[in-house]
């Protein structure tokens, strides 16, 4: 890889740049094949989204002027590694009518931050505490 920053013209990484795409057990894209696939060489952990790739689409995507964009990637590297059940149990602490205040959500949020190094992520679910805090959201419904 060199050392160059990834630009707007970089993507597709798959097309632009597939020395740079690797899944999360580090096989390369022209290593994922069916025929390997069917050999028992390429497993499901070969084709998930990886914090790298992850990491890399944010760079794309903050370099085309799309911050926001951004920064929803760089979350989505944070949760990449966060268990899957611990993803639907934020998700439906998230959503409306799902809790009775914001304690719950921050404290998911400090736990995020100090068991999975996961910042971006815990300042978004303590955004959400105080915006459904100040819009009255906090009313258990279910």
């Amino acid at each position: 890889m060199t050392d160059r920053s990834l630009k707007a013209d970089d993507f597709p990484l798959a097309e632009r740049r597939p020395d740079l795409v690797r899944g999360a057990r580090g096989r390369s894209l022209p290593e994922l094949t069916l025929d390997a696939v069917l050999a028992g060489e390429v497993g499901i952990e070969d084709l998930r989204i990886t914090p790298d790739a992850l990491l890399k689409q944010a760079q794309l995507a903050r370099s085309a002027g799309r911050d926001r964009l951004a920064a929803n990637f760089e979350r989505a590297a944070e949760m990449a590694l966060l268990p899957q059940d611990m993803v639907m149990e934020i998700y439906e602490l998230l959503r409306p009518g799902r809790a009775r205040d914001a304690a719950p959500l921050h404290a998911w949020a400090a736990r995020l931050r100090a068991e999975f190094d996961a910042p971006a992520l815990a300042a978004f679910v303590e955004e959400a505490a105080e915006v459904y805090q100040a819009r009255g959201v906090f009313r258990l419904r279910y």
